[in-house]
């Protein structure tokens, strides 16, 4: 479970931006988890619940999750399409030279604090 390993990177980092800028208290942290990334957004919410009952600054917030779609692009016909679907074959035209467009990313997209 590599969620729990992302998770505390979180926390170090929050702490970092809390500290300068002088937060006592975060109320949500939002994080953008790409679709295809091997994420698991449940065990994220899981491994929250347990790590932020660890850390003062972080007792009573709220972890929240947005899910990055997969978008592949075909380089023979140049059409996008969803990746979970369809995976590396484009159903425009049936070729395999794809790539993956985004999806696969993990971000933290906002710190909600005080």
């Amino acid at each position: 479970m590599h969620e729990l390993g992302i998770i505390v990177h979180v926390m170090r980092t929050v702490e970092e931006i809390a500290a300068e800028n002088n937060l006592t208290e975060i109320r949500s942290v939002t994080c953008e988890i790409g679709e295809v990334s091997g994420v698991v957004p449940e065990y994220m919410t899981d491994c929250w619940g347990y790590a932020r009952s660890r850390l003062e600054l972080l007792k009573d917030s709220e972890l929240k999750i947005e899910i990055i779609p997969g978008v592949t692009m075909c380089e023979d016909c140049g059409k996008t399409y969803s990746t979970v679907q369809y995976a590396k074959i484009c159903p425009h035209c049936g070729s395999s030279a794809t790539y993956l467009l985004e999806g696969n990313g993990f971000s933290i997209k906002e710190i909600e604090g005080a």
